[in-house]
């Protein structure tokens, strides 16, 4: 039987989470709290999309987010909150607020002008803090990330690349001084720090640590599973090696 071409709008959607709310013994059981952590693996696995360019998964991966807010939506509708429409609303009127220079002013402003006006917009309506915005939940390098973002958007950063280097200079003296002394603790706090600074530097440099990092993982992981075939085609463990004989497969392949 041919489908209506309805079925595959947002109206078509919504009516699929009407149904499925009603039919299907997973989905009716449902709850906010049972696919938080759904939601997050979702997430990750479109970053996964972006990150191998690939555009057939991430309007796959777009796809099943869209599905978890419309089923969020969904749940919050049944105990008459909100739906998804208010979903639509909040978010359309959040973005005409957010960008006087847009719908008001139609002001020619940099980049740079913009984010700082998106965060003294938010203050203005009702936050206490730049920082109140970043979720509590957030993995640390990307927190750190969004923290540094927003006070250098709100005008608390270095005014050189040079004077961002000293402070990784610094904070790695701090970490060398703990170490020789031997404080576990200090010497965990000064590696915070020295993390901290290492990342706001990469800000400095145009870089974001997280695709660094992840690039540099995946990096790292393809030489390894190289080396380890490697070794199997000669019978070879990493017990029965030597970290200096480890050492030379290991830059064999780069």
């Amino acid at each position: 039987m041919k489908k209506s071409k309805n079925l595959y709008s947002i109206d078509g959607l919504l009516k699929i989470m009407d149904e499925l709310r009603v039919e299907c013994p997973w989905d009716k059981e449902q709850t906010m709290n049972s696919l938080k952590i759904l939601t997050i693996e979702e997430t990750f696995e479109l970053v996964d999309a972006i990150n191998d360019n690939d555009y057939d998964e991430i309007k796959n991966e777009l796809g099943d987010l869209l599905l978890h807010i419309i089923f969020y939506s969904k749940i919050a509708s049944e105990k008459n909150k909100f739906d998804f429409n208010d979903v639509v609303e909040s978010i359309s009127k959040k973005l005409i607020l957010r960008h006087p220079h847009v719908y008001q002013n139609k002001e020619n402003i940099s980049k740079e002008q913009v984010k700082k006006n998106w965060e003294k917009l938010k203050l203005n309506e009702g936050r206490d803090s730049i920082l109140s915005g970043v979720p509590k939940t957030l993995p640390s390098l990307i927190k750190t990330l969004r923290i540094q973002d927003k006070v250098s958007n709100a005008g608390f950063k270095w005014d050189s690349v040079r004077n961002c280097k000293n402070k990784v200079i610094e904070e790695f003296n701090e970490l060398s001084f703990e170490i020789q002394n031997s404080d576990q603790k200090k010497i965990e706090e000064e590696f915070g720090d020295f993390l901290f600074s290492i990342i706001n530097y990469g800000r400095y440099l145009g870089i974001n640590s997280e695709n660094a990092l992840e690039k540099t993982n995946k990096k790292f992981s393809k030489r390894f599973k190289e080396m380890e075939i490697k070794l199997r085609k000669k019978n070879l463990e990493f017990d029965n090696l030597s970290s200096t004989e480890i050492l030379n497969y290991w830059n064999s392949l780069k």
